[in-house]
């Protein structure tokens, strides 16, 4: 009997399905059409921030020193989100999946863009990320087994309560990591490419089609906020990348329990990052809910002038390091949690290298 992620993200195996060829060239198509939307739909959301002022006005807690238009990532929003449904629509991936990522990535993305164009407290949002959680796990059955040093555990309801508090945290972790142009596209590029592949080499093509649609979408959006950015995603768009790579590790795991330490794997450039700065505020009794630019990446794009580099940076590591473990947990040569230690462990060492969670001022000093 399949495992319920393999059902519903698989194609139909009636008579109804496509022949190999044509659905290779209509996935081809499709994810084309994502990306030429997501990069139309950018340029419009750009001249429309810029007719109405919708601009994000550089700070003592910036990172960016021009004013810059904001909310660009309602394109990957839209772009992602229609061809997920059509995608349902033509029977390529059951609906439980879809309303997943519909439900919480549709509703994340609202609360994000009410929030880039007012102030929504900060209890309302971490209770909309809850809900939003709670939606998708309840489409997608739940928490999937968890593989500990070969042997697989079914937590049960503290599972899922454990995996909703995953979510959230990748969720708003996503966010605070997007504060230098381009980094939380290339990240998302890099993460979903990489479980792309996992998928290839495991013998599940078609389940491929989602991680690389949205990248796609990202790619299309990457073009106007690649260093120097015309425009930034702003809440709605990383919020949404967020609770979707969140909610993609997670059908990953109910299709074999090793690929979900995969995709953590492929996310520990963020992961690692945003919980150092976090671990480290909290112990310095600093309010975590306030701006700031203590987080790694933010020094390092100091210390070298620009964003460019760091972006770059941030691409290579995950291309050249963090892919092949995540590719060798995947195919079972290493224990899932082995590899996430192996990987994280230098990136740890980056942080502490690049003062992640430091006050800026005795950092200066």
């Amino acid at each position: 009997m399949d495992a319920p992620g393999q059902r519903r993200c698989r194609t139909p195996k009636d008579g109804s399905a496509l022949p190999r060829a044509t659905k290779t060239m209509n996935s081809w198509f499709l994810i084309f059409f994502v990306s030429a939307a997501s990069l139309g739909l950018t340029y419009a959301l750009r001249k429309y921030a810029l007719s109405r002022s919708l601009m994000d006005i550089p700070n003592a807690r910036s990172s960016h020193s021009v004013p810059t238009p904001r909310g660009g990532g309602v394109a990957i929003v839209v772009s992602f989100l229609v061809a997920l449904a059509l995608i349902a629509a033509t029977g390529g991936l059951d609906w439980s999946a879809c309303l997943a990522l519909l439900g919480a990535g549709g509703f994340v993305a609202l609360v994000g863009f009410l929030d880039d164009h007012g102030h929504i407290a900060a209890r309302w949002r971490l209770l909309a990320h809850f809900v939003a959680a709670f939606w998708a796990l309840g489409w997608l059955g739940g928490a999937p087994t968890l593989q500990l040093f070969g042997a697989q555990f079914d937590l049960g309801w503290l599972g899922i309560a454990l995996v909703a508090v995953y979510l959230v945290w990748l969720l708003n972790l996503y966010n605070f990591m997007d504060g230098i142009d381009g980094i939380a596209s290339v990240e998302a590029i890099c993460v979903c490419v990489g479980g792309a592949l996992l998928y290839a080499l495991l013998g599940k093509p078609d389940l491929a089609l989602l991680p690389l649609m949205l990248a796609a979408a990202v790619a299309g959006f990457l073009f106007w906020n690649f260093p120097p950015a015309r425009i930034f995603m702003g809440d709605a768009g990383s919020g949404f990348l967020g609770i979707v790579l969140g909610i993609m590790s997670i059908q990953a795991g109910w299709v074999n329990p090793a690929l979900f330490w995969s995709w953590v794997i492929l996310l520990g450039v963020f992961v690692v990052d945003a919980t150092f700065t976090l671990v480290r505020r909290l112990l310095r009794g600093d309010k975590v809910y306030e701006a700031h630019r203590s987080h790694a990446y933010q020094y390092a794009s100091r210390q070298f002038g620009r964003h460019l580099p760091v972006t770059l940076a941030v691409g290579a590591i995950n291309l050249a390091w963090l892919l092949p473990i995540a590719l060798l947990v995947g195919t079972g040569r290493v224990d899932g949690v082995i590899g996430v230690a192996l990987a994280y462990a230098p990136l740890v060492l980056l942080a502490i290298k690049f003062h992640a969670g430091e006050l800026e001022v005795r950092q200066t000093a």
